[in-house]
């Protein structure tokens, strides 16, 4: 998996162990701000994800206007993406509680389909693992619907920062790693 980071020149792979240490260090700073502060993080993923609506409405709507004006697909494609994005904007706790519910789904269809793998891949080993991978996505669905909408606007936030904290691992360990092939 690593020897993609092998196999570069060492002017470049010193950049790319800077930078991934540098960008770990942001992501983890993030994510643990992300974890202490969970409603402030609840609310930027929503702006995030508002924002990104948006601007994917008027791209479409822009690309609609240039090929086929009468493409009532694309035009109702537009007024959809563009509202729910300004509802988003304007009413975001609501909106922390419509991600809190696709995060739900999400983990549901997670968790069942590692449990169905793993009971396929049963006399394999280290299949045990699928299915607790499984019952841990399961688990979090439930933590979810349990207190949904209201614990929506703290376990967005808190599993976004955990997320982030985590990648930011990943990268400061592929910088270290990175640096310690150099020599």
């Amino acid at each position: 998996m690593w020897q993609i980071w092998l196999d570069m020149d060492p002017e470049t792979k010193e950049k790319v162990a800077k930078n991934a240490k540098i960008a770990g260090v942001v992501l983890m700073l993030i994510g643990l701000a992300g974890m202490i502060f969970p409603g402030i993080m609840s609310l930027a993923v929503v702006f995030f994800v508002a924002w990104m609506m948006l601007f994917g409405g008027f791209m479409t709507g822009y690309f609609t206007w240039m090929s086929d004006r009468g493409d009532w697909l694309g035009w109702l494609k537009t007024f959809v993406l563009v509202v729910t994005a300004l509802l988003l904007i304007f009413k975001p706790i609501p909106g922390a509680a419509a991600i809190g519910l696709l995060l739900a789904i999400y983990f549901l269809f997670d968790g069942f389909g590692n449990m169905v793998l793993a009971f396929t891949m049963k006399p394999a080993k280290g299949w045990w693992m699928w299915l607790l991978n499984g019952l841990l996505s399961l688990i979090l669905a439930v933590i979810f619907l349990v207190g949904w909408p209201f614990s929506s606007l703290l376990l967005v936030g808190l599993f976004v920062g955990i997320s982030l904290f985590f990648d930011g691992i990943v990268l400061f360990t592929l910088g270290h790693y990175l640096k310690k092939s150099e020599s």
